[in-house]
């Protein structure tokens, strides 16, 4: 019980301090809603009605999944932040699992994402995506799946990450290059050979097929744009997910300790 009190203070913590945090609940929802909204749409109007689905919604599920992975994986950063500014060695003096303070950070941040999925979803009803009620409901706990894999992503980068400026530099490159190969926006069914294992090498790849899998299922669409089944993509979602908190949790504990 005091491993699971702990779980939750440092996941309220984060939840309060993004809502103080005006520029970024800003920033979070603008650029979904561009992506959506303007790429989506213009996208839908190039390729015209032959590619056999609606691409505003192939985008949308796709920008979803993004900003679930994304935003639990920048979150992260926050655990930098009190590293710098000493909390964090508060935390791991105090007689609690290390791991759990790891989790706190990622539930925290994954809250977050989740918040910033629902004005997604409005966003997505109001500009005639058409979702279910079905489908809302199915994606809840999948939302929640790919936050706590962002999450475990980025502490795996972050973890020897020393500052806020260097974490903010090395991340959009890390981060950027996975829109195109995880098929946020454009369709990766039929890549070339050495794009497609760059593609199946990106994490987020998993994250978005598995989002789309679950959007799509039952629907004629489905074989066009899911690449796998979503049960697969649920077992290398959670086993990379321990992988990485794992690894990610040692490393950063490991520099705590050689601070």
């Amino acid at each position: 019980m005091e491993q699971f009190n702990a779980i939750l203070a440092i996941a309220y913590r984060d939840f309060i301090k993004f809502t103080h945090d005006r520029p970024r609940i800003l920033a979070t929802f603008i650029f979904p809603v561009l992506f959506i909204g303007v790429l989506g749409s213009s996208l839908q109007s190039g390729f015209g009605p032959n590619i056999g689905y609606n691409f505003l919604t192939f985008t949308f599920t796709g920008v979803l999944a993004q900003t679930l992975f994304q935003s639990t994986a920048a979150g992260i950063i926050s655990l930098i932040e009190d590293r710098e500014n000493d909390f964090s060695q508060e935390m791991f003096v105090s007689p609690i699992s290390r791991y759990a303070i790891i989790f706190g950070k990622i539930l925290g941040e994954s809250t977050i994402a989740l918040t910033q999925g629902l004005g997604i979803v409005i966003f997505g009803l109001v500009i005639g995506v058409p979702i279910s009620i079905h489908q809302i409901i199915a994606l809840l706990p999948i939302s929640l799946v790919v936050c706590l894999f962002g999450g475990s992503f980025g502490l795996l980068v972050l973890a020897n990450l020393n500052s806020q400026r260097s974490a903010n530099q090395i991340f959009p490159f890390i981060i950027f290059p996975q829109f195109f190969l995880a098929g946020v926006f454009n369709p990766i069914k039929n890549l070339p050979t050495v794009l497609s294992i760059m593609s199946h090498l990106a994490p987020m790849t998993y994250a978005v097929d598995f989002i789309r899998s679950i959007f799509y299922l039952n629907q004629p669409e489905y074989p066009q744009v899911v690449l796998l089944d979503p049960l697969y993509n649920l077992l290398i979602l959670c086993g990379l997910f321990i992988i990485f908190t794992a690894i990610g949790t040692i490393m950063f504990v490991r520099n705590e300790r050689n601070k």
